[in-house]
């Protein structure tokens, strides 16, 4: 392990030069005069003078507007921040400006393949001509603007093009992935009441089939406001529903090719998409991103902290129901092809995504931290399996990535990559901190703070701390925030998710460390916490050392610290298969933690369990754990159907009874 002081990788002279972000840095000395010398200084202005950093990327880029903006911003206020009133504009024609039909038509726009269908391209020329015909079709439905299109589909290029199409149009897209049973994606698509419903037949995961036509057909009874269902045959190709569109008469409807596409000029702040919270405890919320805020922040994000442009090839492992979904379609906006996968990671083995990889020539290879960690787990080793030569970053983001994981993506991926480890996440749809091309990175560090973005570690009387952990707060508005909740009257549940602890700033529920050097860690949510004896650490740092024995599979922790009464810690550790928990591998847990960590957060009890709860999107459900153990009831701490385990649930409401009866 490389000491903390030395970098694990730094640019060459010539990756800088060639860095989209390097080029802004050019643009900036010669049309504004401001000739940065560096990233912090840039950063540093990009906070500072707010309005004349964001209206930099609006030039620098080129977004086109039907009418000009007649100022950049009303107020520093959040929530509520009104962004370059008077614009009208369309996030769907970004995609396609810099692409000219004739002389780039052919070149492939989406990369896919999934467990039911071998490896496909479809080209920019094809993707508008499908992108057209959706949109078309659509209007001549009786779908127009502010209308919810909301979609049940898997990470196909289907998926795409019809996000894309209602963007065109106006429409509000809202997507669950067909792995979330129908309470869950009721639950979302009941409070935006939808006109049209967008859905597959089934799925492949695993090598197994999941017919969905009755989840479906569930959903079509239980939203009442729908005018209209469109099926895409997927698992089986003859599938029907009554009175269901078929797909395919979306692309030859007699509307479809009648005009050329059409991108509706909306106001800066016109709903895009209808994003929703994990959903393990309460309803979801819905929020509302518009088409400025989510192209300007795609912009700036993709070419200038991803370093993606058209010679790219952007590849994120992600459902639908992931904001890396949202992410990775906003790949097109820079010109980059994004290359799709959808099904299981591991399997036949966890070497999948990575033959992937090298099949669609990606330049950018992006997962979940915890995909990472097994596969190092498993003795992958990704370059032996995988011609990965072409790969110029490696993306994650999900939890934090720990430092072991670094250090093996730079043993057996790649030594000269670009390791784009970021946090943000749905509630901005952009990143707060992640990477930079042009400054060295460090183990188990993400590199800065993004620009535009100014966050910070506050204490708990609103203070920033230098190079200490504290709560991630932004205290700037940004672009990105959310316009409102659906259905949210006066803001109440959109004050209370994130302006409640210091008024008038976004506290995102992280703990978060600026480094001296202006890198960041993310510790953990901040509500799940591990405080013991008024030392606070992040549950990462112990799941860092507790995972780190060969013995170990995954792990859960919570402190139930609560009103006055005396802290229990208990620590659930699924292990190898053939392994037992006893005295020595007990000791063992707690010796480790006692020496990398500290006396003060070695468990109080250590259980062996069958699995770890988590979210569809593989998160570790801590807090509703914490909450089932404190004597708060299962139905109102967890959401089965947002749960990729929901079985093992059984194990955990058992413990509980068992401590409860025990007290």
């Amino acid at each position: 392990m490389p000491p903390e002081n030395h970098p694990l990788w730094t640019p060459s002279t010539l990756r800088i030069e060639r860095s989209r972000l390097h080029g802004y840095m050019r643009w900036l000395r010669q049309e504004k005069a401001l000739p940065f010398t560096d990233y912090h200084a840039l950063w540093q202005w990009s906070v500072d003078h707010l309005e004349d950093f964001w209206e930099s990327v609006w030039q620098y880029f080129g977004i086109r507007s039907a009418a000009p903006y007649e100022q950049v911003l009303d107020a520093h206020r959040m929530p509520g921040a009104a962004w370059f009133a008077g614009a009208r504009l369309n996030f769907a024609e970004q995609v396609f400006r810099f692409h000219d039909q004739d002389n780039e038509g052919d070149r492939p726009a989406i990369i896919a393949q999934s467990e039911l269908r071998p490896m496909t391209q479809l080209s920019w020329r094809d993707m508008r001509r499908q992108i057209t015909a959706v949109a078309n079709t659509l209007r001549a439905l009786g779908v127009g603007p502010g209308d919810r299109v909301v979609a049940y589909l898997p990470n196909i290029p289907e998926t795409a093009i019809a996000f894309y199409a209602c963007a065109s149009i106006g429409a509000i897209w809202s997507s669950c992935s067909p792995d979330m049973g129908s309470a869950s994606v009721l639950d979302r698509f009941r409070q935006i009441d939808p006109k049209v419903l967008i859905a597959v037949d089934g799925y492949r995961y695993g090598g197994k089939d999941f017919d969905r036509l009755s989840v479906v057909e569930a959903m079509r009874q239980s939203l009442p406001t729908l005018q209209q269902t469109v099926l895409l045959p997927y698992l089986n190709p003859d599938a029907t529903l009554d009175q269901a569109l078929p797909w395919q008469n979306l692309l030859t409807h007699p509307a479809a090719q009648a005009q050329p596409i059409r991108f509706e000029q909306l106001p800066f702040d016109h709903p895009l998409w209808i994003l929703y919270s994990s959903g393990t405890t309460g309803m979801p919320k819905p929020i509302v991103h518009g088409h400025g805020g989510s192209l300007l922040e795609g912009m700036k994000g993709h070419a200038l902290h991803l370093d993606l442009g058209p010679q790219d090839r952007f590849f994120w492992f992600s459902t639908t129901g992931w904001i890396m979904w949202n992410s990775q379609v906003t790949g097109l906006l820079v010109g980059a092809t994004i290359c799709i996968y959808d099904g299981n990671p591991g399997y036949p083995d966890l070497g999948t995504l990575w033959k992937f990889a090298e099949r669609a020539g990606a330049t950018f290879f992006g997962a979940g931290a915890a995909y990472y960690g097994n596969c190092m787990k498993a003795g992958i080793e990704p370059a032996k399996i995988a011609d990965l030569h072409r790969l110029r970053s490696v993306g994650s983001t999900g939890s934090p990535l720990p430092a072991e994981s670094y250090e093996w993506i730079y043993r057996h991926v790649g030594q000269d990559v670009l390791l784009a480890a970021i946090s943000g996440g749905t509630d901005v749809a952009a990143s707060f901190v992640g990477a930079c091309p042009i400054l060295p990175l460090y183990s188990g560090e993400m590199q800065c703070r993004c620009l535009g973005i100014a966050a910070y570690a506050f204490d708990d009387r609103g203070n920033a701390l230098d190079d200490a952990v504290g709560e991630l707060v932004i205290t700037k508005p940004m672009p990105s925030m959310p316009l409102y909740f659906w259905n949210d009257p006066g803001n109440k549940r959109y004050l209370d998710s994130y302006f409640d602890t210091y008024p008038g700033l976004w506290r995102h529920g992280d703990w978060i460390r600026i480094t001296a050097r202006g890198g960041a860690i993310i510790y953990g949510r901040s509500d799940t916490t591990i405080n013991r004896h008024g030392i606070r650490m992040g549950t990462a740092e112990i799941y860092r050392v507790v995972e780190d024995l060969p013995e170990v599979i995954d792990s859960l922790v919570v402190d139930l610290e609560y009103l006055g009464r005396e802290s229990y810690m208990p620590l659930f550790v699924v292990l190898r298969p053939g392994v037992a928990l006893d005295a020595a591998l007990d000791r063992r847990i707690r010796d480790k933690i006692r020496s990398a960590l500290s006396a003060r957060h070695v468990p109080d009890d250590i259980f062996a369990a069958d699995e770890i709860p988590r979210t569809l999107t593989g998160k570790k459900m801590e807090l509703p754990i914490k909450n089932l153990l404190l004597g708060m009831p299962l139905e109102k701490i967890a959401n089965r159907d947002a749960m990729s385990n929901p079985g093992c649930l059984a194990y955990y409401v058992e413990f509980a009874q068992r401590r409860k009866t025990a007290d």
